[in-house]
């Protein structure tokens, strides 16, 4: 039998740290849904010392999610470690990651702390974290750049002191693949008791190696890999959970191990994140861009037409492509709605937000002639923001254009219980319109990233659109979904407005 691969999926955290993918309780319980789903191991649901929003919706994780052990992020110190192990108490299963810088760089210039002082918080934070869970992981942070004998000692005394996973992170991208693979592979021979443990690595992707490095750490003993879906995260992002899942399953002639992971929820599991994140997926993105499995050469047609596997080493079935398509319509009922809802595991918390996105689906279906399961995705996430904060709320909008004519747009809007109207000329529609809420609202943002993509084919498809917002340090996205992308765009900025009129405030997990 082959040995097992761990798949810890770290979307809800590092991924979140992506700038404007900041996520709502109710945002990570939906992805979270779908990990479960999709059969990961581990859920990092969050970093709990972060705030207590992030506490509270690691908590709220852990309370509906049966299947995945649900972890939580914590720094070697006791009020991480006791944030952290208050928030996962309400899991069937708990973890507590708890991490510490061991490269010289990182001591020195960001702890201020000596080794000796390194290796003392680590352990002392290890056993404090047992009190809560036997379930505690141990990260190296920038490994990649640590003393090989420093990580093999802090390695051994966390191992003493009840660490069962031991995670050797690429922090800043730096390794390429043949020298990663060597550095776990030392490591596992170097360290006493190694056998005892489950090797672990977290690799970023800033020399675009994520995905090799992991695959290389997999080969040389490393049987849990951290990353995410889409490759989400930080900077250039993570290894992408989806390559390494179909690597690892399609070359079983070169790895030992599998994970258990249904292929088949990746492609959904993937529009779910990029709808809810608001970050789009590269169509030649391998396994989940809208090109994964397309052949334009004439010479591939042929051979495809021929041989399914003479240019296809998956199948696109397996990996979830499919016509999942919503065969509901403007004289479907509500029931045939909820049923259609609870097939896709949307759960939404009471009924208010039921009957708003029931009335969304009424007017969609009046304008569009097939509904699809990420359309209901879509407006799905409209209905939930909506009811949980919408200062700013899109009333009408009249926009025109014509060829030698300026571009006009009037905008009404709800700002707080009172409605507010103005009119502005702009380049095109959709910056006629923006200009036309600024005068309402007068925010002083910096637009960031204005970016459309359509949702499903044909041309009576939703545009959905992202906008990111910046103000004051604070970064935002806002998404919106619509047949007209004048429409979207007005609503994308609005849901940015809404964000950043929220009060709650979150602290970078790495501050």
């Amino acid at each position: 039998m082959k040995e097992k691969l761990i798949i810890f999926d770290t979307t809800l955290r590092d991924g979140e740290q992506s700038p404007g993918a900041s996520m709502t309780k109710e945002e990570k319980i939906r992805i979270a849904r779908q990990l479960e789903k999709l059969g990961v191991d581990v859920i990092e649901a969050g970093f709990a010392a972060a705030s207590p929003g992030d506490a509270n919706a690691i908590r709220s994780v852990a309370q509906v999610i049966e299947k995945s052990t649900i972890c939580s992020l914590a720094r070697a110190t006791e009020s991480d470690v006791r944030a952290a192990g208050e928030a996962i108490k309400p899991a069937k299963s708990g973890r507590i990651h708890i991490f510490i810088a061991t490269s010289p760089i990182h001591m020195k210039m960001k702890l201020r702390m000596q080794p000796d002082q390194v290796v003392e918080a680590a352990v002392k934070a290890v056993k404090l974290a047992l009190e809560y869970t036997d379930d505690i992981e141990f990260s190296a942070e920038d490994a990649v750049r640590s003393e090989m004998d420093f990580l093999v000692r802090i390695f051994d005394a966390v191992i003493q002191a009840g660490a069962k996973t031991l995670n050797v992170p690429d922090t800043v991208g730096y390794s390429i693949p043949a020298l990663w693979g060597e550095r776990i592979k030392q490591l596992i021979e170097s360290v006493p008791n190694s056998g005892k443990v489950v090797w672990s690595t977290h690799c970023h992707n800033d020399l675009g190696m994520a995905v090799a490095n992991s695959l290389a750490a997999v080969m040389n003993g490393a049987r849990q890999v951290e990353c995410t879906i889409n490759g989400l995260g930080e900077r250039a992002g993570n290894a992408s959970l989806e390559e390494i899942v179909m690597a690892v399953k399609t070359r079983r002639d070169v790895f030992s191990c599998d994970s258990r992971i249904d292929t088949t929820q990746i492609v959904p599991a993937s529009k779910l994140v990029s709808s809810i994140t608001g970050y789009p997926v590269q169509p030649n993105k391998a396994i989940v861009g809208a090109n994964a499995f397309a052949h334009e050469s004439g010479i591939h047609q042929d051979g495809v037409l021929k041989h399914r596997e003479t240019y296809e080493i998956m199948r696109a079935e397996d990996v979830g492509w499919s016509k999942n398509k919503l065969t509901l319509g403007k004289l479907s009922g509500r029931n045939a709605f909820r049923t259609r809802l609870q097939e896709l595991d949307i759960v939404l918390e009471n009924e208010d937000v039921v009957n708003n996105a029931f009335a969304r689906f009424k007017e969609l279906a009046d304008r569009k002639r097939e509904i699809f399961d990420e359309d209901l995705q879509a407006l799905v996430s409209e209905s939930v923001v909506a009811h949980v904060s919408e200062h700013y709320r899109l009333v009408s909008l009249r926009a025109h254009s014509e060829t030698g004519l300026l571009p006009v747009a009037q905008v009404r809007l709800n700002v707080g219980g009172k409605e507010f109207v103005a009119d502005s000329q702009g380049g095109g529609p959709v910056d006629a319109t923006f200009k036309a809420i600024e005068q309402i609202v007068q925010s002083g943002i910096e637009l960031q990233l204005y970016s459309v993509n359509n949702i499903t084919s044909g041309t009576d498809a939703q545009g959905e659109v992202t906008v990111r917002l910046s103000k004051d340090g604070r970064i935002v996205n806002g998404q919106g979904a619509d047949t007209d992308i004048v429409v979207a765009s007005a609503k994308a900025y609005l849901n940015a407005l809404n964000k950043l009129d929220s009060k709650a405030e979150r602290a970078h997990p790495q501050v």
